[in-house]
C-alpha cells in the first residue's frame, strides 16, 4: 500500500512545480495560445460569413441566369412567331400574285380566242360572199346566156330601182 500513498514532501514538490509552470505558462504562453485561439476564431468566422455572402450572390446569378433564360425564350418565342406570321404574308401574298397573274393570263387568252374567233367569223363571212357571188355569177351566166333574157332582167332591176 505504500505505492498508492504519496510522501507529503513528494505532494509540496510536485504542488510548487506545477504553481510554477502554470505561473510561468499564464505569464508566457496563455495570452499568445489565447490570441492564437481568437485569430483563429475571427478567420473561421470571416471564412464562414465570405461562405454565406458567396452563396447568397451564388442564389442571385442563380436568379438573374433563370430570368435571363426566360427573357431569351420569351424573346426566342417572339422571333419564332414573327417568322410564322412573315411566312404566313409572304404566302398569301404569293397566292394573290399568282391569282392575279392568273386571272391576268385568262383574259388574256379569252380576248385572243374572241378576237381569233371574230376574225375567223369574218373569214367565213367573206369566203361565203365569194361563194354567193360565184354562184351568182355561175347561175346568171347560164340564165343570162342570151342578149333577150338580159335585157328583160335589165329592165326589171331598172324599174325596182326607181320604184324605190
Amino acid at each position: 500500500m505504500e505505492l498508492l500513498t504519496p510522501h507529503t514532501g513528494t505532494v509540496i514538490w510536485m504542488l510548487i512545480g506545477f504553481l510554477a509552470v502554470f505561473f510561468l505558462l499564464k505569464k508566457f504562453a496563455w495570452k499568445p495560445v489565447l490570441n492564437a485561439l481568437k485569430q483563429r476564431e475571427d478567420s473561421i468566422e470571416n471564412a464562414l460569413q465570405a461562405a454565406e455572402a458567396a452563396k447568397e450572390n451564388m442564389e442571385k446569378l442563380n436568379a438573374d441566369n433563370e430570368r435571363i433564360i426566360a427573357e431569351a425564350k420569351l424573346e426566342r418565342d417572339r422571333i419564332v412567331k414573327e417568322a410564322r406570321e412573315l411566312k404566313e404574308t409572304i404566302i398569301i401574298d404569293a397566292k394573290e400574285h399568282a391569282n392575279s397573274e392568273a386571272e391576268k393570263l385568262i383574259d388574256t387568252a379569252r380576248n385572243n380566242i374572241k378576237a381569233e374567233k371574230e376574225a375567223a367569223i369574218k373569214d367565213i363571212k367573206d369566203h361565203v360572199a365569194n361563194l354567193s357571188i360565184l354562184i351568182t355569177e355561175k347561175l346568171l351566166q347560164e340564165k343570162l346566156a342570151d342578149n333577150k333574157e338580159q335585157k328583160e332582167l335589165i329592165d326589171r332591176l331598172l324599174r325596182e330601182v326607181k320604184t324605190n
